[in-house]
């Protein structure tokens, strides 16, 4: 793994991802950085969470859309993520690691880790459609 320099900007970012539960867009944590930082770019956003993805400090959660969101929580866990808002929560559930150890040994493969979703209607929105 590189080592890389926890710049300034850097160190804001990480900063600003760590302290949300959500599991932001690049744009939405360049908008919280700029607070901090009024003339960082996009650009150097994106370069400084490829970098702490990188090295093991954040995880890039990329679900088939035009573009990732980003979790401050690197420790292995699970999300639920919300067929009607597309928002992405956290489970509260034990990492189930059998699952590697079976998928070793029906593929032969050497399993270095996992990673599941779950897909479903939020608490949130199942509320407001039964206000409906």
């Amino acid at each position: 793994m590189k080592q890389t320099r926890m710049t300034r900007q850097k160190k804001i970012i990480l900063e600003v991802l760590r302290s949300t539960r959500s599991h932001p867009t690049a744009d939405w944590i360049y908008m919280e950085a700029r607070k901090q930082i009024p003339n960082l770019s996009l650009g150097t956003v994106y370069r400084n969470l490829n970098q702490l993805a990188e090295m093991g400090e954040i995880l890039e959660l990329n679900y088939g859309s035009s573009f990732s969101r980003f979790d401050g929580n690197p420790v292995p866990h699970y999300h639920l993520v919300c067929e009607n808002c597309g928002r992405v929560y956290d489970l509260e559930l034990p990492v189930m690691h059998q699952l590697e150890t079976s998928a070793a040994a029906v593929s032969g493969a050497e399993i270095r880790g996992h990673r599941l979703e779950f897909y479903g209607i939020c608490n949130h929105c199942k509320r407001e459609q039964y206000q409906q």
